[in-house]
C-alpha cells in the first residue's frame, strides 16, 4: 500500500456537571452550531451530533495524528468557555469530568448514526443513567 489508511470511527459522550438538564431551545442550537465549528476547525469534523438536555452524543472518524483525550479536551474546553462568555446560562456552566469513548466498527456506522440522531425518542422511553449503564455493559466495561 502506497499511501496510509485509516477509519477509527469513535461513539463519544459526555455530560453537563451534576448531569443538569439545562441545555435547551436556543441555547441547543447554539452549543450544537460552536461543536460542529471548533470539529471543523481543529480537522476533526463531526459526523452526526445529538444534543440532550444534560449530555452529548458525537460520532467522528478520528484521524491518526490526534489522540481521543485531545480532541474531547478541546471540544469541552473551548465549548465551556464559549458558554461562559457568551453568557448562555446563569452563573458558572461546566460540563462534568471525564467522557465516554466507544469504538465503532464500521459495518455498525449507520446504525451508531441513526441511534445518535434518534435520541429525542430514544429518551422518552429510557434515562440517560439507564442508557449509560446499557452501554457500559454492551461493551463489557462493567459487569
Amino acid at each position: 500500500m502506497l499511501h496510509s489508511y485509516s477509519k477509527i470511527w469513535l461513539h463519544i459522550i459526555w455530560s453537563t456537571k451534576s448531569k443538569q438538564r439545562i441545555i435547551q431551545g436556543e441555547r441547543r442550537t447554539l452549543i450544537y452550531n460552536f461543536l460542529i465549528e471548533k470539529a471543523i476547525e481543529i480537522k476533526v469534523p463531526i459526523e452526526v451530533l445529538n444534543i440532550q438536555p444534560e449530555h452529548i452524543h458525537l460520532l467522528i472518524d478520528l484521524p491518526t495524528d490526534i489522540s481521543v483525550s485531545k480532541f474531547v479536551k478541546n471540544l469541552k474546553g473551548s465549548s465551556s468557555r464559549w458558554i461562559n462568555e457568551k453568557k448562555l446560562f446563569k452563573g458558572h456552566f461546566e460540563w462534568q469530568r471525564g467522557y465516554g469513548v466507544f469504538s465503532v466498527s464500521p459495518s455498525l456506522v449507520i446504525k451508531v448514526k441513526t441511534y445518535i440522531k434518534n435520541q429525542d425518542e430514544h429518551h422518552k422511553r429510557m434515562s440517560y443513567k439507564n442508557e449509560l449503564n446499557t452501554l457500559l455493559k454492551k461493551t463489557n466495561s462493567i459487569k
